[in-house]
C-alpha cells in the first residue's frame, strides 16, 4: 500500500530497507510501567523516550488533574490503565486533522470486528494476539510490518473505551512503535510533510534512533513542526513554523542553556505543570503540582530571561555599553540620551556595569508574585541505568524561586538545573538523593 510506504520513508527513511535489527529492537518495547513506581513508565534502551516521555508527561497531567482519586503514588492496576489510555488518547485527538470523525489505530493481523451487524468499525484484538508476541530478541523490521494492520476507530468517548479495550496491544512488546504508528496515521502523511521543515528528514534518526524535534512536537502539541519558538518567523524570504499555540503540557531543554536555541512561551508556559526536558540525547520529565508556575510570564519575568542572554555566565550584570541593545530588545524607549541618563542611574560609580536587580526596578514595576516560597517538584527518567538505585522511580525535590537580589543557595551545577532556569533563572532545588537527577 502506498500510503505505508509513505509512512516508513517518512519515519525510518529512504533507506528503510537497511535499518539495521539492532536499531529497531530499540524501539520493540510496550509501555510498560516500572515496578518500583506505579504511574512511571519504563524505558528499556535509548531511543524511544521521544514517545515514552511526552505519554509519560500527559499521563502525569491526568493523574495530577484528572478525576482520579487517591494516593497518585499508588494507584491500582486498574487505574493505571485508565490513566495510560487517557493520555493516548489525548495525544491521538490533538493530532487529528481539524474536524476529522474518525482515527485509526495500529494493531496486530487477526483483530476481530465487533458489533458487525450495526456496521461498527470498534475492534478488538484476538485473544491470542492480544500481549507480546514477538520476542524483543527475534523482531525484525519485516516480520514487524509483515504483522501489523490499522483499523479505523471512533473519537472521543467511543476512542477513550476502544483504548482501553486495546490496552493489552500497547503494553505488549511492540506497543510503543503499534502507538506511534497510530498517531502518525491519525494526523496524515501529507499533514506530517506539509509541516515538517524538510519532510526528507525521516523522523527517527536512520543511524542512533533518536527521535527527531518534529516528532517530538507532534506528540505534545499535535503539530510536527520543526520548531520550538512561537507563531512562524521570515529567513531570507522563507517562512519557518513554529508552535501556534499555548501547550498542554511544556517543554524545556539544555541546547537553549547553551544558546543554541530559544524554546517560546508557548511550550514553556504549559497549560499544567508538567516539563519534558530535553538534554543532547535524552528526554525525561519535571512536574510538580504547583499550578502558580504555569501563570503567563510576566514583564518582569521576560526582562529577567532577556537580561540572561546578555549575560550568559550569569554573572548578575552586563556591560554598560549593552544597556542600549537590551532596552531595544525589550521594546523600551531607548533614545541616545535617555540611554546616558539610564547609565548614570543604574551605574552611579561609573563602573562600567549594568546590574540586573537595580534594572528590574528601574524599568519594571514591584509585581505579586504568587509563587510559593518553596513547593515540592518531581522528575522522572524511563531508564533504569540513569536512575539512583537502578530503579525507575521519581527523584523528588524542593524548590526555591528566589528573587534575584536573593543570596543563592548554589545548591549544585548539574545540567538539569541548568535546564530548569531556561524558565526560573533563579531556581535553586534541594533533591532528596546524593547527586540531582540525570538528563540522560
Amino acid at each position: 500500500m502506498a500510503e505505508w510506504r509513505d509512512l516508513l520513508d517518512m519515519l525510518w527513511g529512504s533507506s528503510r530497507n537497511r535499518v539495521t535489527d539492532s536499531l529497531f529492537r530499540r524501539w520493540t518495547q510496550g509501555f510498560a510501567f516500572s515496578k518500583d513506581e506505579p504511574t512511571a513508565l519504563e524505558q528499556f534502551e535509548g531511543g524511544p523516550c521521544a514517545v515514552i516521555a511526552p505519554v509519560q508527561a500527559f499521563l502525569l497531567k491526568w493523574a495530577f488533574f484528572g478525576d482520579h482519586q487517591g494516593n497518585w503514588q499508588q494507584f491500582s492496576e486498574e487505574t493505571r490503565r485508565e490513566l495510560l489510555s487517557q493520555a493516548l488518547c489525548e495525544i491521538l485527538e490533538q493530532a487529528a486533522p481539524q474536524h476529522s470523525g474518525a482515527l485509526t489505530l495500529v494493531g496486530w493481523r487477526g483483530w476481530k470486528e465487533q458489533n458487525e451487524q450495526d456496521g461498527s468499525t470498534t475492534s478488538q484484538p484476538d485473544s491470542s494476539q492480544s500481549g507480546v508476541i514477538l520476542p524483543r530478541d527475534v523482531v525484525t523490521f519485516e516480520r514487524f510490518h509483515n504483522l501489523i494492520q490499522s483499523k479505523t476507530v471512533g473519537n472521543g468517548s467511543d476512542l477513550q473505551a476502544t483504548l482501553m479495550e486495546h490496552i493489552p496491544i500497547f503494553t505488549g512488546s511492540c506497543g510503543v512503535l503499534l502507538f506511534l504508528y497510530s498517531l502518525l496515521l491519525t494526523k496524515g502523511i501529507e499533514n506530517i510533510k506539509n509541516e515538517t521543515e524538510d519532510p526528507n528528514v525521516p523522523l527517527i534518526d536512520p543511524e542512533y534512533g533518536h527521535g527527531s524535534q518534529s516528532l517530538i512536537n507532534l506528540l505534545l502539541t499535535g503539530l510536527a513542526v520543526s520548531n520550538i519558538w512561537d507563531g512562524e518567523k521570515e529567513c531570507s524570504g522563507i517562512k519557518l513554523y513554529g508552535i501556534r499555540q499555548q501547550a498542554t503540557v511544556g517543554f524545556l531543554t539544555l541546547m537553549e542553556a547553551f544558546r543554541y536555541c530559544q524554546v517560546g512561551s508557548f511550550l514553556k508556559s504549559p497549560k499544567y505543570p508538567v516539563w519534558v526536558l530535553g538534554s543532547e540525547t535524552h528526554l525525561t520529565v519535571f512536574f510538580t503540582k504547583e499550578l502558580s508556575l504555569v501563570l503567563p510570564e510576566s514583564p518582569a519575568d521576560n526582562a529577567r530571561r532577556i537580561f540572561k542572554t546578555f549575560d550568559p555566565e550569569d554573572n548578575g550584570f552586563i556591560p554598560e555599553s549593552q544597556l542600549e541593545e537590551i532596552m531595544k530588545t525589550l521594546d523600551l524607549f531607548a533614545d541616545p540620551e535617555y540611554v546616558n541618563l539610564m547609565k548614570s542611574r543604574l551605574d552611579p560609580e561609573n563602573l562600567g556595569l549594568i546590574l540586573l536587580g537595580p534594572f528590574i526596578t528601574e524599568f519594571f514595576a514591584e509585581e505579586e508574585n504568587n509563587i510559593p516560597e518553596s513547593f515540592s517538584v518531581f522528575h522522572y527518567n524511563g531508564l533504569r541505568y540513569s536512575c539512583p538505585n537502578e530503579k525507575v522511580r521519581y527523584t523528588e525535590g524542593t524548590a526555591i524561586v528566589r528573587g534575584f537580589q536573593e543570596p543563592s543557595l548554589a545548591t549544585d551545577d548539574a545540567p538539569c538545573k541548568s535546564c530548569l532556569q531556561t524558565k526560573w533563572p533563579a531556581i535553586e532545588v534541594l533533591w532528596t538523593t546524593e547527586r540531582p537527577p540525570s538528563l540522560n
